[in-house]
């Protein structure tokens, strides 16, 4: 232990060298060539940019400058940017893969896309898919009523599949069945074996023959966060012996030829492209047995499940995948040919339904910081008092003699002297200015030795490396992590998250992002790393009266339709970004939540909550406690509280 201390000064700290820095290696730092997927790098002036195109041009637009922009036209954020470009090009990207593997591997069989609306049911997501989707005669998947009473309203194209799972009542079934008369490729999916007698009840009623298709339940499971979609634990699906019985049935009642299509779905964001083969495998064995049944079949759905690269390392962990697009399709079009070739079975049609990898990177949350609260202390030492206690004079003793060989001792000793002085404070014995002055120096010191391990590059005791995750900086930002980044929070999710400016300057602090909601949740502390989850994030120096804007990438898929409304903090700003001749335009604005809309979610009626508070300011008059002229600015102000953002509004 250090022996007890004299009143000589403290050594400063050594000075931290200079270092030059640049936008190439904030890109590289926060990974954006890896996870950005070519939409998204970081230019010469520090700004991350978002490539936009359209039939005449393309560019790199600056966030910053986007944001910037929406602050002149009167947009606070925190701010949903939608960018349907990206959404365009994903749709491309999967539908000319699914051709090329199918040019090149000789299939004698189509690929129609559908997009899952769960996924993202907001109607600026459905109205773009179904338009820039025709082309392709790209579907919709709808697994409840009012998911499909959306779909039939966009979706027209005689040539695309509509899929319908879920529960299906009988509205649903007489409207699926309804809309397959008017000419849309309706498929009605039999995701549990009681469904089967009131669809054929239906079908009888209306005189209209049901295109069938069975979900199945694999044994082959997925990987990652949902391999439980399938295998034996999955809720949804038939097995085999319940496939069987269906055929039966079918057999029985003379609707085999309803009965068209195989479905399965083996979870979302498999990572690993050797499980994805293998659940191909079992279910176009079951397909080609379907067939020898007598069923006509003609279309496999082999689900979702493609993922999409959050942390940019292409392996197989679960916020990551390691596969690309164009593998996923060849491995799939492979599998389904080779096996149904040795079957003697036709090439069917294959459909997908990947809505995670078409969505995700469409979305950009983007708020800004409020304030910061540092562990670490500035290099200036603490004041030292008169008469200090003993125990905090040994702590400023261990100050003075820190180096590189003795960082464990001096890091035990101040842990030592700062609980003794804790357990003085507990019982009387020391005041709380030197409790406070105690703890003072002893994040001085653990400042000071992480600066020294920061340039070692071994021999670092394990005490010192958890060092790290304790001295960091709680940046609050300007969002609502349960409404705007639910899987964060539920399943731990990680998303990229960066400053979108002054990425030409070296990002010095060590930082985790807490949100408004007062919620010890409410925070984001793991972050994408090519190696495993980091624990912190780097970020510059907030500058107070200076706005410092971060944004959080690849949330296209469920966080919107996912959010609660913790404190009642509502629904964001949402804005529309795409190029038109070349220059960036702002579309589809959509004002978030106000309180008075979020009030009246949970019951609250705004025009009863002014009358009650009126009532109230009344009698602060009666009472003597404010003016007449007092009460018309209280209630002006509570009006315009109601109608303002859920959100802080600077």
């Amino acid at each position: 232990m250090i022996p007890p201390a004299s009143t000589a000064s403290p050594s400063k700290p050594a000075k931290r060298k200079a270092e030059s820095w640049s936008s190439e290696k904030s890109s590289e730092l926060y990974g954006v060539d890896t996870w950005g997927h070519g939409f998204f790098g970081v230019n010469k002036k520090g700004d991350v940019t978002v490539r936009l195109e359209d039939d005449e041009a393309k560019a790199e637009v600056s966030l910053f400058e986007v944001i910037d922009g929406l602050r002149d036209r009167g947009t606070h954020l925190p701010v949903l940017l939608r960018f349907r470009d990206l959404l365009h090009s994903r749709i491309a990207e999967i539908n000319e893969s699914f051709r090329k593997a199918i040019k090149e591997t000789k299939y004698r069989g189509e690929y129609r896309g559908v997009y899952p609306i769960k996924v993202n049911q907001q109607r600026q997501v459905i109205e773009e898919i179904t338009e820039f989707g025709k082309k392709y005669h790209y579907g919709l998947e709808a697994g409840s009523k009012p998911e499909l009473i959306a779909a039939l309203a966009h979706m027209h194209d005689p040539e695309a599949y509509l899929i319908c799972n879920g529960y299906k009542d009988e509205e649903f079934i007489d409207l699926a069945l309804q809309a397959q008369k008017m000419g849309l490729r309706i498929m009605l999916v039999l995701e549990m074996p009681s469904e089967l007698d009131l669809i054929l009840e239906r079908s009888r009623k209306l005189g209209i023959l049901p295109n069938l298709g069975v979900r199945v339940r694999l044994s082959t499971k997925g990987s990652g966060h949902w391999q439980d979609s399938a295998g034996d634990k999955s809720v949804f699906g038939l097995n085999a012996s319940q496939v069987i019985a269906v055929v039966d049935q079918l057999k029985e009642s003379g609707y085999m030829g309803c009965l068209k299509m195989l479905h399965y779905h083996q979870g979302s964001q498999i990572p690993n492209i050797a499980a994805i083969r293998e659940g191909a495998t079992e279910a176009v064995r079951m397909y080609c047995d379907l067939v020898k049944e007598g069923a006509p079949m003609g279309v496999l759905d082999i689900g979702g499940g493609m993922a999409v690269d959050y942390d940019g390392s292409h392996t197989n962990f679960h916020s990551s995948c390691n596969y690309s697009v164009s593998e996923y399709c060849t491995d799939i079009v492979e599998v389904i040919s080779q096996i149904c070739d040795k079957a003697g079975v036709a090439h069917p049609n294959l459909i997908s339904e990947s809505g995670r990898a078409v969505v995700a990177y469409y979305s950009v949350l983007v708020f800004n910081i409020l304030d910061v609260t540092s562990a670490q202390t500035s290099e200036e030492a603490p004041p030292i008092p008169e008469n200090a206690p003993q125990n905090l004079m040994n702590i400023i003793e261990v100050n003075k003699v820190i180096n590189k060989k003795n960082l464990q001792e001096c890091f035990n000793d101040a842990m030592y002297y700062r609980d003794q002085m804790r357990a003085q404070f507990f019982y009387g014995a020391a005041t709380l200015r030197e409790r406070g002055l105690a703890e003072a120096w002893f994040w001085h010191i653990l400042t000071r030795i992480s600066h020294i391990i920061a340039e070692l590059d071994d021999d670092i005791p394990e005490d010192l490396r958890e060092l790290s995750s304790t001295l960091v900086d709680f940046y609050y930002g300007n969002f609502s992590l349960f409404q705007s980044l639910p899987d964060s929070w539920a399943i731990d999710q990680v998303f990229p998250v960066m400053p979108i400016h002054r990425l030409n300057e070296k990002p010095r602090n060590r930082a985790v992002l807490a949100d408004i909601t007062c919620d010890c949740d409410g925070k984001i502390d793991r972050f994408i790393d090519k190696e495993d989850v980091a624990k912190i994030l780097p970020l510059h120096d907030f500058k107070p009266g200076e706005p410092y804007y971060l944004a959080v990438f690849l949330v296209g898929a469920y966080q919107e339709t996912l959010g609660d409304l913790h404190n009642l903090l509502g629904d964001t700003n949402v804005v529309g970004v795409h190029l038109e001749k070349g220059k960036p335009v702002y579309t589809h604005e959509v004002e978030g939540d106000t309180v008075a809309d979020v009030l009246s979610y949970v019951e609250f009626d705004p025009k009863e909550l002014v009358t009650r508070f009126r009532t109230f300011a009344e009698k602060a008059v009666t009472e003597g406690r404010i003016s007449p002229k007092e009460r018309r600015e209280i209630l002006d102000l509570f009006r315009e509280g109601l109608a303002g953002y859920t959100y802080f509004e600077s």
